[in-house]
């Protein structure tokens, strides 16, 4: 197992670094506790981004702010994902190996810059996934993300 993640940090070397947290963020529309799940290439669940130990998964808090989504990981780096980079948010039962209810897991897709490990795209996009620790916190968290993320075909709940 060690040896296939060391050849996939190896193979997402590319992959850029997240931006880094504004030094200063207005208050948050809303925040929560929960459980970042990981970052996997877009809408390629099983395709878990090693790098920046971005595919570690490990209890956050995700908050919402005008300037964008900022998740505060324990025992790892925050990742922030600024409104611009947004490219939609939906919900959905499960991603690299963790599988809920339906709707269960709060997926942001957001553009993290250019890399190979993405064929025939000039710009990457990743999903992030969390899941809110209170069922009345998703529909909360998920609402102000839509709100922030610029009008798309994804930006929409999943109909299943």
């Amino acid at each position: 197992m060690a040896l296939g993640w060391r050849n996939r940090l190896n193979r997402q070397a590319d992959v850029p670094v997240p931006p880094a947290v504004p030094a200063t963020l207005s208050e948050p529309l809303v925040s929560g506790q929960g459980t970042y799940i990981t970052t996997t290439t877009a809408h390629d669940y099983l395709d878990r981004i090693a790098v920046h130990s971005l595919g570690i998964r490990t209890n956050a808090e995700l908050s919402v702010h005008s300037e964008g989504v900022l998740l505060n990981r324990d025992g790892a780096a925050p990742v922030f994902i600024p409104a611009g980079s947004l490219r939609g948010v939906r919900l959905e039962s499960g991603m690299a190996g963790k599988f809920v209810e339906k709707e269960g897991l709060i997926v942001i897709e957001w553009n993290i810059g250019a890399h190979e490990g993405i064929q025939d795209s000039a710009e990457s996009n990743v999903d992030t996934g969390f899941r809110a620790r209170y069922h009345q916190q998703q529909s909360e968290l998920f609402a102000a993300i839509e709100s922030i993320a610029p009008h798309t075909a994804h930006n929409e709940r999943k109909s299943a």
